[in-house]
């Protein structure tokens, strides 16, 4: 019987011969990452276990960007708890503001997550890796605290679920919305605890951008990893970054599915999630009628180069509507740098939005761009549940940074073809 990349990798990393579904296995894990809100409940649990020193002080990483540069005096302590923390371990991957990103832009940016690699992230979004062809999950705060101990896991073999992409992609349509698209078919609940395997002849043309944008989202359809087998595309990122050996895992033509789906999206147009699912998806051009108050481009989702310069793009020479705020954040400070060298930033700031440092902020309602009672945002974040970012009676819609950019001039949600 054959296997899928995901399972080989969980094979590989349990030192087993074979797995399946449901079965409990003990792997070893790669890459630990905690940030500024779950690492300071792992850093409390491992100090209780009486443990003096963490298990490779190489393949932990600590990030605090949820509610960095620190809001409030509760965050400033929490990510205080990380910095000593990191001191006292000597923690080579310790990121500080002035050197940090958002998390999951930030580990393969640098190099840490590699194709292959067993990837746990006290953080839901931890799946973004998979467009590496790592295995990467979020887990609890306990999990990780375990981890830093030993660096060992226990996961329950999931189930595979296989997305074939066929067609060729219209202009304006790009990873987000094929990644809306596809939680709009099988909904929130459509893969819980399965893995998404994402393939087909429309991933494999997808730059590296897009890929991070659709395994960034898998949870969001209740998924436990969302890999793409990686390939030339995927060489090329990891050239200059990786500076290790690692191992390449393909998917065996007799490898065993439990649902695979087939789309031809010739025919897709950029897609927008609507309150209060990721779910709710409807193509933008049916949403016109949607006043904005504020728009944010950025976040582990789409705060990539290439999604600043789509954005700026739509953006350059034209001006936000009046009384709309448009919030733009760089998902690390390379990209930030690059935004400037490039004029990019010139261009959002004199189109009337704000150019902030890298944060998680208004994406999980922390800071930098809170919703208030009736307000109504578009945002290429990844979740718009009640009051996720602000307000419960706040208005959250979800889409690309095209749509996004266009939406932002019109103060309406836009078609970018309509600019």
């Amino acid at each position: 019987m054959g296997y899928t990349i995901a399972e080989k990798i969980l094979i590989a990393h349990a030192g087993l011969k074979s797995i399946k579904p449901d079965q409990f296995i003990e792997v070893k894990v790669d890459v630990a990452l905690g940030n500024d809100i779950t690492a300071p409940i792992a850093i409390s649990e491992f100090k209780k276990s009486g443990v003096k020193k963490v298990f490779d002080n190489k393949k932990i990483v600590l990030v605090p960007d949820h509610f960095a540069p620190a809001k409030d005096l509760r965050s400033a302590n929490q990510c205080k708890i990380l910095a000593d923390f990191a001191q006292e371990q000597k923690i080579e991957n310790y990121f500080e503001v002035g050197c940090m990103g958002i998390e999951h832009a930030l580990l393969p940016e640098k190099g840490i997550v590699a194709p292959g690699d067993l990837v746990i992230g006290a953080d839901s979004h931890t799946c973004t890796y998979g467009a590496l062809g790592a295995y990467a999950c979020g887990v609890g705060s306990t999990d990780l605290a375990r981890a830093f101990i030993d660096g060992k896991c226990w996961f329950k073999v999931p189930g595979q679920i296989k997305f074939v992409y066929k067609g060729k992609l219209k202009k304006w349509v790009s990873g987000k919305d094929l990644i809306l698209f596809t939680i709009g078919q099988i909904g929130v609940d459509g893969a819980i605890y399965k893995v998404m395997e994402f393939s087909g002849p429309v991933i494999k043309k997808l730059p590296m951008d897009d890929r991070f944008s659709m395994s960034n989202m898998a949870i969001e359809a209740g998924g436990r990893a969302g890999l793409i087998e990686p390939d030339e595309i995927t060489a090329a990122y990891c050239k200059n970054r990786v500076k290790r050996k690692y191992k390449v895992y393909q998917s065996d033509p007799d490898a065993q599915y439990e649902k695979v789906y087939e789309w031809d999206i010739s025919d897709l147009e950029p897609q927008v999630a609507c309150p209060h699912l990721p779910s709710n998806v409807k193509p933008a051009s049916e949403l016109g009628n949607i006043k904005l108050d504020q728009v944010v481009i950025g976040s582990c989702t789409n705060g990539r180069i290439s999604d600043l310069r789509i954005a700026a793009k739509i953006l350059k020479g034209k001006k936000v509507k009046t009384g709309l705020r448009l919030i733009i954040f760089p998902a690390t400070q390379d990209i930030y740098l690059q935004s400037v060298k490039e004029g990019l930033a010139e261009i959002f700031v004199k189109a009337g939005g704000i150019f902030s440092t890298p944060t998680c902020g208004p994406c999980l309602g922390g800071h930098m761009g809170i919703l208030a009672d009736g307000e109504v945002c578009l945002a290429t974040t990844n979740r718009n549940f009640l009051g996720r970012m602000g307000s419960p009676k706040s208005f959250v819609y979800l889409s690309s940074p095209a749509v996004a950019a266009a939406s932002a001039i019109t103060g309406a949600i836009t078609h970018p073809d309509k600019i």
